[in-house]
């Protein structure tokens, strides 16, 4: 029974490689756990297939997404499909969609097809691991984003009236700050007195 080779690329991460075999008449489904076990992802979520040519042009699907009924002559469904029954080409390649709500796109390529398979193994298989995968979920291109109970806004208006007098408001320090502007004022208007007399007393004493 023969035994097909896929390497499988993240389109937007071709550095990322994964590379699977799997029996010929094996199904899609089958390929499809595969894939998710080797980058590990969340399997249950929709996928399809693409049959592709050589510009990776979307062609006939095999999903796993529930069909309306006007599709059902054209797509095909993954837990029904095997391998053999549409790998016509030795380099066939395949285009793969994964969770159509947050979208992974995928590049399937047959790059070797092995005559015999080998005893006692276990397929479908991941032989060949290349990078580390990126996390499906609770990431952004700016990292991971912090859950708002990280932040306590408590905590933080603690920390800022913690140099405040005990009883004090801030709105009592505007009113101080103003009261104090107007003793500054008061003190202002002192000293221009004081300064008024010394003057006089100097204008004085440039009479002698």
């Amino acid at each position: 029974m023969a035994v097909y080779r896929f390497r499988v690329t993240f389109e937007d991460f071709d550095d990322i490689q994964r590379d699977i075999e799997i029996r010929s008449t094996q199904t899609f489904e089958e390929l499809n756990s595969a894939i998710n076990a080797a980058i590990g992802f969340d399997a249950s979520k929709p996928a399809s297939f693409y049959m592709s040519d050589d510009y990776w042009k979307k062609g006939k699907e095999i999903t796993t997404r529930d069909l309306k009924a006007e599709e059902k002559e054209r797509v095909s469904v993954m837990k029904k499909t095997r391998m053999c029954d549409l790998i016509i080409d030795p380099h066939q390649k395949i285009y793969y969609v994964f969770d159509f709500s947050s979208p992974w796109t995928f590049h399937v390529e047959l790059f070797k097809i092995v005559v015999n398979e080998e005893a006692g193994v276990s397929y479908p298989r991941c032989i060949k691991v290349t990078g580390e995968a990126p996390k499906q979920y609770g990431v952004t291109n700016l990292g991971a984003v912090p859950e708002p109970e990280d932040f306590d806004e408590g905590i933080a208006l603690l920390d800022l009236e913690e140099d405040l007098p005990e009883g004090t408001e801030g709105e009592e320090l505007v009113t101080t700050s103003a009261e104090g502007g107007e003793e500054g004022a008061e003190m202002g208007e002192a000293d221009d007195e004081l300064i008024d007399e010394e003057g006089g007393a100097a204008a004085d004493g440039d009479e002698f």
